[in-house]
Formats: structure tokens, sequence, C-alpha cells
């Protein structure tokens, strides 16, 4: 059996993070750590050692972690 590890960038996890906002399956309130229900435990700490590599918290919001949005309809 081979098992295949996925590299996680901060773009990466910005990225899953934005889909699932857009979907509003979570919301810029809610803290960091609620992501770990949409993402495979096996896979979670590679995660959370990209956020902590940036100095982001698992108690930090959402928001802070995606930043402003930008909207091209403004």
């Amino acid at each position: 059996m081979t098992y295949t590890t996925v590299q996680y960038s901060l773009d990466v996890i910005k990225d899953e993070v934005r889909n699932l906002l857009h979907k509003g399956m979570i919301s810029r309130q809610q803290p960091i750590y609620t992501l770990c229900q949409y993402i495979p435990a096996r896979e979670w700490a590679c995660i959370e050692y990209e956020l902590e590599a940036f100095n982001f918290l698992l108690r930090d919001r959402i928001g802070d972690l995606v930043g402003r949005e930008k909207w091209d309809n403004d």
C-alpha cells in the first residue's frame, strides 16, 4: 500500500477556506480550529503545522486567516 502526502501551503489552505466560506459551510467569525471538521484527520497535523509557521493560532478567527474579501462588483 502506498501513501501519498499532500503538501499544504498557506495559499492552498486559504483557497480551501475561501471555498468553504463561499459555500456557507463556515463563517469568518468562527475559530480556525473549526476547519478540522472539513479536513481528514491524517492531514490536519500538516495544516496545523503550516498555520503555526505563519503565526496563526487555532483560536484565531477564520477572517484573520483569509483577510479582507475583494468584491469585483463594487
